[in-house]
């Protein structure tokens, strides 16, 4: 008895170690992780000169108006244009790359046909292909089409995604059932009906998922703008203050806007994040459970 007991509190106490173990392992991920954004935070509060003149992580003057003023009227208010094509590209683009891949997914897993296993195959390969792979050859086959250095040469590489066809056939399996959709088409309803009204609505929540996970790579892409365009007025965000960036050799007074426009570009990640993360855990938990 006096053994079972011994065993038990040596196991209690081993528990409570593990716990407090992976409580301070992601205390210190968070602090990681977080201390980046608290930097860009403290820095683009101070005016220019306090950037090199007081420690990176104490608050000094507070200018952070001033330096929203002179950001969004900084070369006639580009940083605006440059937000508003970002946006233009990451929500048309990540809408409309979900809506495709949701598509792709649902027919792969709901349909039986020939070389659908290979093509599955072929998609994943897909994923395994680096995005700075694909620029040179896109480059060339926009530069034959004319559409290098216009939006469609952001706009339509973005809304191509095989990690979204992937998730999206596991969210059909996990949340689409085969029933239902037989009782729809008994009822007289066409394939796309079937999908827009049964299938679609049920997978909403899981395809949130896809959406971020589109929403994120768009508004965070850099390489691909880089390559396709060459007009300042369409330029995202990165691609804007990369540029700006480049210039504070010999124009040192945009450092302080690189810096705010760095803390403004990240702002509707954080705000979307936290409208969506009901349905993003949704989706995630579906995807386990498969």
């Amino acid at each position: 008895m006096n053994s079972l007991s011994t065993s038990g509190r040596s196991v209690n106490r081993e528990s409570q170690v593990s716990r407090t173990a992976a409580m301070a392992l992601m205390l210190l991920l968070a602090v990681y992780f977080l201390l980046p954004i608290y930097f860009l935070i403290v820095a683009a509060t101070k005016p220019q000169g306090d950037l090199a003149a007081t420690n990176g992580l104490t608050f000094s003057h507070f200018n952070l108006f001033e330096n929203l003023r002179v950001l969004f009227t900084r070369s006639d208010g580009i940083f605006g244009r440059w937000a508003l094509n970002t946006v233009i590209y990451a929500v048309l683009g990540a809408a409309v790359g979900t809506l495709i891949s949701a598509l792709c997914g649902y027919a792969l897993a709901k349909f039986r046909f020939r070389g659908r296993e290979f093509l599955f195959s072929v998609i994943l390969g897909g994923v395994l292909v680096p995005t700075t792979a694909l620029a040179l050859p896109l480059f060339l086959l926009f530069s034959a089409t004319g559409i290098v250095n216009t939006y469609f040469a952001v706009f339509l590489p973005s809304i191509v995604s095989p990690f979204g066809v992937y998730l999206a056939r596991i969210f059909a399996n996990a949340a689409v059932p085969q029933e239902l959709l037989e009782s729809a088409r008994l009822d007289g309803a066409g394939e796309f009906r079937t999908f827009f009204s049964v299938a679609f609505k049920l997978m909403t929540p899981s395809l949130v998922t896809i959406f971020l996970f589109q929403f994120v790579a768009i508004w965070n892409n850099f390489f691909l703008p880089m390559v396709m365009l060459q007009k300042e007025s369409l330029f995202p965000i990165t691609l804007g203050l990369y540029e700006w960036n480049g210039q504070t050799a010999r124009a040192p007074l945009l450092q302080e806007s690189v810096i705010t426009g760095s803390l403004v570009s990240i702002v509707p990640v954080i705000i979307l994040f936290i409208l969506l993360q009901r349905f993003w855990r949704t989706g995630l938990a579906a995807g386990s459970l498969k």
